[in-house]
């Protein structure tokens, strides 16, 4: 049973440091604040996480496994692979559908400079696991040659990204719906 409180309380902690540093990034990671959000007293935090590198270590690391586990399953949803590039976006506007979050891993991405090495490394997963997927999407739909995909994959990446931080800053998610469309338009990836 003591797992199982562990286990539950450790889950509480990184959902809501998630939801915390998807609106306010590694800075904004307070942990008395964390705590007392959860629920639990500070020192608690601390058994599980014993420092905030630790914490956004963990956060980082299961978001990009989230992430994944998400884009498997939309292969294994859809077997078009075309259908499958259609609804990557959707991806991320889930977080701006969330109180106007933005991906955690872009976030934290931008104050790249002020991260601990240990999370540095769990980050850039998070855009290795994407581009990784959409290269090998983009393969199978036949939209680019093997030895393009990686450069294609990282354009559409950093363009959902970059529609995804633009419509945060204008609280505006039709403005990321807008450019999701501009991009198909314009020919990044097959329609």
């Amino acid at each position: 049973m003591d797992s199982q409180a562990n286990t539950s309380s450790r889950d509480k902690i990184l959902v809501a440091a998630t939801k915390i540093a998807q609106a306010h990034g590694y800075g904004g990671l307070n942990l008395r604040a964390l705590a007392d959000e959860v629920g639990i007293k500070a020192a608690s935090l601390y058994h599980h996480f014993p420092s905030k590198a630790d914490l956004a270590t963990a956060v980082a690391k299961r978001y990009w496994e989230d992430a994944g586990a998400a884009l498997e399953a939309l292969s294994t949803k859809y077997a078009d692979p075309v259908e499958r590039l259609r609804r990557f976006p959707k991806t991320f506007r889930t977080a701006l559908e969330n109180n106007n979050r933005i991906c955690m891993c872009s976030f934290m991405t931008a104050e790249y400079d002020d991260l601990p090495e240990v999370v540095k490394t769990e980050v850039q997963a998070f855009s290795d696991v994407n581009i990784a997927w959409l290269a090998k999407t983009l393969i199978a739909a036949g939209a680019v040659e093997a030895k393009d995909a990686k450069k294609r994959a990282h354009a559409i990446f950093a363009a959902v990204a970059g529609a995804q931080l633009m419509a945060r800053g204008r609280s505006d998610i039709k403005l990321y719906d807008t450019l999701i469309e501009n991009y198909r338009a314009a020919g990044l990836w097959p329609s």
